[in-house]
């Protein structure tokens, strides 16, 4: 025997005599998720799979401010709005994420960059008011902070917080159409998101709906 076969058959004895019991990497079982960061994608793909369709998306539809009577309530009193109609993120100083509907005129399309959007005119006055988000890039946390089941506290750290958050952010160009050709004065719908902190922020909007029309 060799020396190498030697050690090994020694090291199989000496653990039948304690009762222990090789275990090998075929044996570990496939479907348990990792605890740690490596087992963050399959986490919120489960949260995403139980909760997008399910919940996020009725609750934003359900819930969807008209852009008029948003801007009302918040010029009035933000936090009074917010309580009532808004979900507030995580952190010191975080922003309300309203639910938010309006239809307007595209006055500006920036489509030749990953972050595309659409700047409308929502009441009238031939400027813009609006920036509706288009993906593929979307910024910003809103679809997360909107949700009131997306709690910081279930989550393993921030990190993968802020990973359900960008997996949210990439289902929206699969929910949004933007035809081709010039959309200069095309009316579109929109059903989304805003985060405001403030009467005065802009309106910026992570969109679950957009509608064309000439």
């Amino acid at each position: 025997m060799t020396r190498r076969l030697l050690f090994v058959l020694s090291i199989l004895a000496a653990l039948s005599v304690t009762g222990c019991k090789v275990v090998f990497d075929e044996d570990k079982d496939a479907s348990v998720v990792p605890e740690g960061p490596e087992g963050d994608d399959a986490r919120n793909a489960a949260r995403l799979e139980a909760t997008f369709d399910a919940e996020l998306l009725p609750l934003i539809r359900d819930r969807a401010l008209p852009i008029a009577e948003l801007r009302m309530l918040v010029a009035q009193d933000i936090d009074d709005a917010g309580e009532k109609h808004a979900n507030r993120g995580s952190g010191q100083g975080a922003a309300w994420n309203f639910p938010v509907t309006g239809t307007g005129t595209v006055t500006e399309a920036k489509l030749d960059t990953r972050a595309r959007s659409l700047s409308l005119d929502t009441d009238g006055d031939k400027a813009a008011d609006v920036t509706v988000q288009l993906g593929p890039v979307i910024r910003g946390s809103a679809l997360r902070d909107a949700a009131p089941f997306y709690q910081f506290d279930d989550f393993r750290d921030q990190i993968e917080f802020a990973k359900l958050s960008r997996a949210l952010n990439d289902r929206i160009p699969d929910l949004v159409s933007v035809p081709e050709g010039d959309l200069i004065g095309m009316q579109v719908a929109f059903v989304g998101v805003t985060p405001l902190k403030s009467a005065g922020d802009a309106v910026v909007v992570t969109p679950i709906s957009v509608t064309f029309a000439p």
